[in-house]
């Protein structure tokens, strides 16, 4: 029975990821984009109309050349130019990456487990074994939402119970056990709120997480891919590096929140997500963070495939920085880095 039951999860898996992936060319963008995304998209439309048009004897590769070219000088500017609650806007993007979709893409015979030993299997966050470059072992943990109401009912929208910070603890003392290095996947609007994850210990759950992570004697890369929400980005975020992606976000609160505790006007959550300094970008002034992963021009939903190759380079380099770090120095770097994070005078 046991064995059936385990078969028909990595069954489920497997679907719900096939699911999720981004097909790349999607044209779903034009149904989601946002709001300041319109004049690019609008841009989009007429290049796809006038390519449908081209055939026979007329020839409009003058015209569609031209509208490329604008289409590229509209991304550039309105990209180059968000303000912190457009970021937080394009981190919540409906067709940007999700864990798994960097995972199929990333790594090779995944393996993920499930459960943590104790309550049940928290499907907010995935956990398991893979390989890195096609030789190297790696683990992974992440959060993880889904692409529709159904698979986003039983992703809890990426948003983990206390059984998913524990069965992340379980899995990454494997991989301290056979000495692998781990890689955590932030994208989470914040820890479960509701009285169940209460009732069984959420706040518990991340502050054992904090303790544990430190005292890991194995390399830790933590990457905020999009949302980085509160506690429930911290579950899985104490690392040895630090990453953060161009527009991602990473925040003691949601904008929302913020603005509904300072000011109770909804309206003014521009304004919240400016004060909170939460983008990429500021996030790396403050020493909060050890880089920024850049993003294709028009944000990660836009090309997959570049975004992910950017995951590569940076996990690549920092794994080969921390190799040269011995296991018995690790958790103490590790605890002095958290260690200097706040650190302010007074005259």
């Amino acid at each position: 029975m046991a064995k059936k039951n385990a078969k028909k999860e990595t069954e489920d898996t497997e679907a719900l990821a096939k699911r999720g992936k981004v097909k790349l060319g999607d044209r779903d963008i034009f149904d989601t984009c946002l709001s300041f995304e319109r004049p690019v998209v609008e841009l989009e439309k007429k290049i796809q109309e006038l390519r449908s048009s081209t055939g026979g004897d007329i020839d409009l590769s003058g015209e569609i050349k031209s509208a490329e070219k604008k289409l590229e000088k509209a991304l550039k500017d309105i990209f180059d130019n968000l303000s912190p609650w457009q970021r937080v806007q394009v981190a919540r993007h409906p067709l940007r990456p999700y864990t798994m979709d960097y995972v199929q893409y990333l790594t090779q015979d995944y393996v993920e487990l499930h459960g943590d030993r104790h309550f049940s299997d928290d499907r907010a966050i995935i956990a398991g074994f893979a390989k890195w470059g096609g030789k190297d072992h790696v683990c992974i943990i992440g959060h993880q939402k889904g692409r529709d109401t159904k698979e986003n009912l039983l992703r809890s929208f990426g948003s983990a119970h206390p059984e998913g910070y524990r069965k992340a603890i379980r899995v990454m003392r494997l991989a301290e056990k056979f000495d692998v290095p781990i890689i955590c996947f932030v994208d989470t609007p914040g820890a479960y709120p509701g009285i169940g994850a209460e009732e069984r210990g959420q706040a518990e759950a991340i502050a054992y997480n904090l303790r544990e992570m430190g005292d890991l004697t194995v390399p830790i890369i933590v990457i905020v891919i999009g949302e980085g929400g509160s506690g429930g980005a911290l579950g899985i975020g104490v690392g040895d590096r630090v990453f953060v992606m161009e527009n991602a976000y990473y925040s003691v609160i949601s904008p929302e929140g913020c603005a509904a505790i300072l000011w109770k006007d909804q309206s003014r959550t521009a304004d919240a997500a400016k004060a909170l300094k939460l983008t990429a970008q500021d996030l790396l002034e403050l020493g909060v963070i050890d880089g920024i992963i850049p993003e294709p021009l028009g944000g990660a939903h836009r090309n997959f495939e570049a975004a992910a190759e950017s995951i590569r380079t940076t996990v690549n380099k920092a794994l080969g920085d921390l190799k040269e770090i011995s296991r018995k120095e690790i958790p103490e770097l590790r605890y002095q880095k958290f260690r200097k994070m706040g650190v302010f005078a007074t005259k």
